[in-house]
């Protein structure tokens, strides 16, 4: 891995050499006391390619976020896009697998002297079996090949901690799992070629950054700095573990301090990688953000708009992710001046193609000729064979567990697909979970809680291989639930159950709502005319018909997550007397086949213990 990194720095240095020589030759034979006018002139004259030496230099940026190690295509609705056609109707589209994703991004290099490829976060993490099974090794071997240059961390870059975020980083065995594949002839794992940047994550005992702040890229004298951040409140979304020792900072603080450091070191063309993101107005991944032309970014609302509109004005660009939606906008940076702010969906279904025009006498991006879209990643292109191998030498690994059937269902049972505030899938799940926690032995619980960012597919009735349609495999029950939190079963009083329910759409999930996936026999109603906390309606909770009692304790089962509060629900913390069982995916696989099989599938759910008022 360490000679790639040498191979690509090379490149560049010859390139940059061979460049300088020809200008030095141009100015050099420029009559004495030429101004600096007459030099950036000559400097102008010589071009190559068109794109070469002028005084402005188109730069290339493509880009994407949250691939969760999705190098196979995303089955189901996980693996489309919605497109508006030209006479307003819209049409789904299969998108998404590294294989294209590949063959995307080299075409779009091809004719571009000067292009960068970066990410903003989640790159790894929540990852199907086929990449999670092996701690995401198989997804930085694709990004290496990708040519990715830089990304942030996000969240989940943070979900097995700090130490194995670094093993990505530098390359090692598993310290536990030890090296994978050594018995057909893998090569030991290197670690990543490209930096991950966290500037806003520090050491709580030092002060001092996790990892690299930020990362100059430069080739023939244009040089463009990159910070990346994930969002201040990673550790509301991610286990206590996981973030163990760490501080997270605020966003919009840190770019501006290393911004200003970048300046010092005499880089002035910057672009801001944040694990934050923002939701446009329409799913639709060319609907655009900016319809009236003014560039006030009213397309787009979330967190991002605010941090957009603090950053420092000397930053060029925000590339984002987190809410694995896709936008490119333009929203006013504190001067008032239009900024683009762009997102790539997720799961390697999109790629951001942005070009940044290089003033070489300023060394900045000049603002107004910064241009950008989004592009779907078709599956109409060839495969790269590079990434099919990769993909088909890592199946082959874990074929032997991903394979095993575990149940079976008559019709596609969506989770991440779904729109609807109470998913088919959650309910599902949420089934599971109260039926293997009930027993007075694993817990007795009386109800079960599942946090709907936790759902990261759908289960598909047609079979992904060879195991049949509507049989669920473990590749496809891991890829629902990838995190194996372990189960909790809690006491908790009637007026804590309640403010946890109130706590799905108030607090800090005011803004960004978070609805709770509830088991069968609990029922209420969300009001969504009515804000914060009213939103859950007084006296309509209710299990198995009765009123919640405030005063009353209940038996609650839910992952370790939710049961230490995350997701913004402190509620759940309050539990008391925890029992822990099996982890959430052996709990599911475990009903699956306990309540299925090829003569009886299970049926879709039909979500309706939440009745919404619209």
């Amino acid at each position: 891995m360490a000679a790639r990194k040498k191979n690509r720095a090379g490149r560049r240095i010859l390139v940059a050499g061979a460049g300088l020589a020809t200008i030095g030759a141009l100015v050099a034979a420029m009559p004495a006391g030429a101004s600096q006018d007459d030099v950036d002139a000559a400097g102008a004259a010589y071009s190559t390619n068109g794109k070469g030496w002028g005084r402005m230099v188109d730069v290339q940026l493509l880009s994407f976020n949250d691939l969760h190690g999705n190098l196979e295509p995303p089955a189901g609705s996980s693996g489309q896009v919605t497109r508006i056609k030209p006479d307003g109707s819209t049409e789904k589209i299969d998108a998404g697998g590294v294989e294209y994703l590949a063959t995307h991004l080299r075409q779009a290099r091809e004719g571009n002297r000067y292009s960068i490829t970066a990410a903003a976060g989640d790159m790894i993490g929540a990852s199907p079996l086929m990449t999670g099974l092996f701690h995401d090794e198989p997804t930085i071997h694709a990004l290496n090949a990708l040519d990715l240059d830089v990304t942030s961390v996000g969240n989940h870059e943070f979900d097995e901690g700090a130490v194995e975020l670094a093993r990505m980083q530098n390359g090692g065995c598993h310290p536990v799992a030890g090296c994978y594949g050594a018995e057909k002839g893998f090569a030991p794992f290197g670690g990543a070629d490209f930096p991950y940047l966290a500037a806003n994550v520090t050491k709580e005992k030092t002060g001092k950054p996790l990892l690299d702040p930020y990362f100059i890229w430069e080739k023939d004298g244009v040089k463009i700095g990159f910070i990346g951040v994930t969002l201040e409140g990673t550790p509301n979304v991610v286990t206590a573990e996981g973030v163990k020792g760490l501080k997270f900072g605020d966003e919009v603080e840190t770019i501006n301090k290393y911004t200003k450091i970048l300046e010092r070191k005499g880089v002035k063309s910057i672009v801001a990688l944040v694990h934050e993101g923002g939701m446009p107005a329409s799913s639709a991944v060319n609907y655009n953000c900016d319809g009236d032309g003014d560039g006030d970014g009213e397309g787009v609302s979330g967190a991002i708009v605010d941090i957009a509109k603090n950053v420092s004005p000397q930053v060029d660009a925000l590339v984002t992710g987190h809410t694995h939606q896709a936008y490119v906008c333009s929203i006013p940076d504190p001067a008032g001046k239009p900024r683009l702010v762009t997102s790539a969906s997720s799961f390697g279904k999109l790629y951001t193609d942005t070009t940044l025009t290089y003033d070489r006498r300023t060394k900045d991006i000049v603002r107004t000729a910064v241009a950008s879209a989004n592009h779907v990643v078709t599956r109409d292109v060839p495969k790269a064979e590079d990434m099919s191998k990769l993909i088909t030498d890592w199946k082959d690994l874990a074929a032997p567990i991903a394979n095993r059937p575990q149940g079976y269902i008559a019709a596609d049972i969506n989770g991440r697909g779904s729109t609807a505030y109470e998913k088919p899938l959650g309910d599902l799940i949420a089934d599971a979970q109260l039926e293997g926690l009930a027993p007075a032995d694993k817990g007795g619980a009386q109800v079960a809680l599942m946090n709907p960012g936790g759902i990261r597919a759908d289960l598909v009735y047609k079979q992904a291989g060879t195991e049949g349609d509507g049989v669920v495999t473990y590749g496809e029950s891991f890829t629902v639930q990838p995190f194996t939190n372990m189960m909790n079963v809690v006491d908790l009083s009637g007026a804590n159950l309640i403010a946890a329910l109130k706590q799905q759409v108030s607090g800090s999930n005011l803004n960004s709502i978070k609805i709770l996936q509830v088991s069968k026999g609990l029922t209420y109603t969300l009001d969504m005319t009515k804000t914060g906390a009213d939103r859950v309606v007084d006296g309509s909770i209710k299990l198995n018909g009765q009123a919640i009692d405030p005063a009353k304790t209940y038996r609650v089962a839910m992952n370790e997550f939710l049961a230490g509060g995350g997701d913004g629900f402190p509620a759940l913390a309050t539990g008391t007397n925890k029992l822990v069982g099996a982890s959430d995916l052996d709990v599911f696989n475990a009903y699956l086949a306990a309540n299925s099989s090829a003569s009886a599938p299970l049926p879709v759910p039909a979500a309706n213990r939440i009745t919404v008022v619209q």
